[in-house]
């Protein structure tokens, strides 16, 4: 929970080696960020600092009219508290504690120039906090520097800061376009000696490792793109280490003006992604990685929740909140429906399907409490709405396969012909029968508690009988066998018996 006396309004700037982005955030109830407002620009201030180790007095002109146009959008989101970091190129840039000066002086907020271990530790509690993810190694690419820490037990164990920056391994080794395979060469041996000089070791059993920063989540969504991937987000998304090598490959292969047409790349990066995509490339093979877990949050969300009074909490607890977060957006939404909708699917499940999976269950439980939040479109397709809902959010602490297993358990509530091969590949026809069981057990959770008085505390008992299962509710007002009787039977093999009014 947030420390008492916090502001509940924040704003980041942070200046990078290769661009400058403000984002201002709101702390909800349920302690997760919400971006009110944001803003980028390209500045590549690194190509001054590694050109003559100072800024020109263009590039600083350019960084305070960005600024000031910065300051302008975080006052204008409400900011209580406005906060600048600086990284890789104004750490290495001789004028760059003079700017630093004007810029407090003209624009009246602090921009601090953080050491690299300073930027790992912030980019390691943004990065990791949405991350379904306990053990490993966490890196972050930017422009100039490559920031890495090793974590355990959501806890950061090491950090390292490297000048290894998409920008900066661009221009210092990629001269010919496209680039010369002996260019490739030649930065691939510096990246790995600068990983093995550093000391930076291999993953061990049960580590993973997580990747933030533009660069990484462009390749994320370059490979997306390319598979009609069925969630736009590219926060948790896997780019498995074959998909990274091939995307590393195609784009060096390409000469600069076609290099940035690449369907999923930004348009300013087409001048750094290869020297990034080489080092992310070089990075995964080095410590052993099978894929890369894309996070969409790094140094500002990791400062923002700093500023807010916020701890790092545990994946299940983050999915809790985030959940809690989403169903609180929608003014038709009532915690008393779901809380109790809840309850009747955890006393269901410990008798119709106690043999489902953890991650199942935890799907229709999550399906339980965001049912509702389709009605604010329409009563009738509510289970499509609240699916597509799921789908949209920018739900965290899930993996994107249990974010698509909790849509499609919505959806099949209300349709038992929903087709797991709709968020393919990240679920399959083999899916079908859990997801349909699962789907029935939440229909019939729904159909049950809204027969029910509101605001009663509802309890039931469920026993096996041959060839059938005896559902009985004191609360329950009356109940007539229909379509979703027929429809349980083929799910369990099993007939539906409901005794409404007893418990006896």
């Amino acid at each position: 929970m947030a420390i008492e006396g916090a502001p509940r309004r924040v704003a980041v700037v942070d200046i990078g080696s290769n661009s400058a982005r403000v984002v201002a955030y709101g702390l909800d109830a349920a302690g997760q960020l919400r971006i009110l407002a944001s803003s980028r620009a390209a500045l590549r201030l690194v190509r001054d600092v590694d050109r003559g180790h100072r800024l020109s007095p263009e590039t600083i002109e350019g960084v305070v009219g960005t600024l000031r146009d910065f300051r302008a959008l975080a006052v204008g989101a409400g900011a209580e508290k406005i906060v600048g970091v600086a990284t890789a190129a104004l750490r290495d840039a001789e004028n760059g504690p003079a700017l630093m000066t004007r810029l407090r002086d003209e624009l009246g907020f602090p921009v601090e120039v953080i050491e690299g271990e300073a930027e790992a530790r912030y980019g390691f509690l943004g990065g990791i906090r949405g991350m379904p993810v306990e053990h490993g190694l966490l890196f972050d690419l930017g422009g100039g520097s490559l920031q890495l820490t090793r974590f355990f037990q959501r806890a950061l164990d090491r950090a390292w800061s490297l000048p290894l920056g998409a920008l900066r391994l661009s221009q210092s080794f990629l001269a010919s376009d496209p680039p010369s395979e002996e260019e490739l060469r030649r930065l691939r041996k510096h990246v790995r000696r600068a990983l093995e000089d550093a000391g930076v070791p291999a993953l061990r059993p049960a580590e993973e490792l997580v990747g933030t920063g533009g660069t990484v989540r462009n390749l994320a969504k370059i490979d997306a793109r390319a598979s009609s991937y069925p969630i736009s987000r590219v926060h948790g998304y896997v780019l498995e280490r074959e998909a990274a090598r091939a995307i590393a490959s195609s784009l060096a292969s390409r000469r600069l003006e076609k290099r940035e047409r690449t369907a999923g790349l930004s348009g300013e990066r087409g001048d750094s992604i290869v020297g990034g995509a080489v080092a992310i490339e070089t990075l995964i093979g080095q410590v052993g990685a099978a894929h890369v877990r894309v996070s969409g949050q790094g140094v500002r969300e990791g400062l923002a929740y700093s500023l807010l009074g916020q701890s790092l909490p545990s994946p299940a607890e983050v999915r809790e909140r985030s959940v809690i977060s989403l169903t609180a957006r929608f003014a038709g939404w009532d915690a008393g429906h779901a809380e109790r909708r809840v309850a009747v699917v955890e006393a269901l499940w410990s008798v119709l399907f106690p043999s489902g999976d953890a991650a199942t269950k935890e799907a229709v439980r999550h399906g339980a409490r965001v049912l509702d939040i389709g009605r604010a479109v329409d009563f009738f397709d509510r289970h499509e709405h609240a699916a597509d809902f799921v789908i949209a959010s920018d739900l965290d602490g899930f993996t994107h396969r249990d974010v698509a297993l909790l849509a499609l358990v919505v959806r099949s509530a209300g349709d038992e012909d929903a087709d797991p091969m709709r968020y393919s590949p990240l679920l399959g026809r083999e899916d079908r029968d859990t997801v349909e069981r699962a789907g029935v057990l939440l229909a019939l959770a729904d159909d049950l508690e809204e027969r029910c008085p509101p605001g009663v505390t509802l309890t039931l008992a469920a026993r096996l009988v041959e060839g059938g299962v005896v559902v009985e509710m004191p609360a329950l007002g009356g109940w007539r066998p229909r379509a979703l009787n027929k429809r349980f039977a083929r799910a369990f093999g099993r007939e539906l018996i409901v005794k409404p009014g007893s418990a006896s």
